[in-house]
């Protein structure tokens, strides 16, 4: 199974920032038409692009929808989004503009019954964000630390039906210094979800470390950072993981 790159756009006030290590404070805006960077991902071979509400992230409901809807209309890959995704009524809201994917976080650990509702009515379309700091789960856009490990919490999901996470080391986010291997390759033996990694891609080295773990159920890999600072080449790393 060839490994999807998967670019990102996190969304503050309509503009396209990055964080470090989620934290508000450290935004920094890369551009303020995503619209145009989300076309030149497409453009540079991308098939699928990940989107994250970061106002939704952290006030619990979304607040970016007018700009989504204008990506979505803008490029013709497939979307995922995330970002303060806590009722059925943002799902549909999404799902009706043609977003092909939905993120939960917060809401999936908290309402269990609610999240095996959702993996039901929409099946694969629904994805969950295994979000961890020191192992631990973290939510609410990373501000609070859960006691379950991203493990636990992972086969849980597996129990309930869910067929995708995204699992995102919150200590390498944006830092541009490598993934955490280590935990993901555990992650990626401990479970038999479809698993898209997240978090501290910095250059092709990276792509090529998660591509020599060999886990077939190593899907994705999100990079975002790394994208606007020039250290990874997208075009370059679709290339290497579509090699045989």
């Amino acid at each position: 199974m060839t490994i999807a790159i998967i670019p990102a756009i996190d969304l503050m006030e309509g503009q396209c920032v990055r964080l470090t290590q989620g934290r508000r404070e450290s935004r920094v805006v890369y551009s303020k038409d995503p619209l145009s960077i989300a076309q030149k991902w497409e453009q540079a071979g991308a098939t699928r692009l990940h989107i994250v509400d970061l106002d939704g992230a952290f006030t619990g409901a979304p607040k970016n929808l007018e700009t989504i809807r204008a990506i979505r209309n803008a490029v013709s890959m497939k979307i995922e989004v995330g970002g303060g995704i806590r009722t059925s009524d943002t799902i549909n809201s999404y799902l009706q503009i043609g977003i092909d994917f939905i993120i939960l976080g917060t809401k999936a650990l908290q309402d269990t019954a609610w999240l095996k509702t959702q993996a039901e009515l929409h099946r694969a379309r629904i994805i969950v964000g295994v979000d961890a700091k020191g192992g631990l789960v973290a939510t609410h856009g990373w501000t609070v630390t859960e006691s379950v490990t991203a493990s636990q919490f992972a086969s849980k999901l597996q129990d309930i039906g869910i067929d995708t996470i995204i699992y995102t080391d919150v200590a390498k986010d944006g830092m541009l210094t490598g993934p955490n291997i280590d935990s993901l390759s555990r992650l990626a033996e401990d479970v038999n979800l479809n698993i898209i990694a997240s978090g501290g891609i910095h250059t092709i080295k990276d792509i090529q470390s998660i591509k020599q773990l060999k886990k077939q159920n190593i899907i994705g890999i999100i990079t975002g950072k790394a994208l606007y600072e020039k250290s990874l080449d997208l075009k370059e790393a679709i290339e290497l993981v579509e090699e045989a």
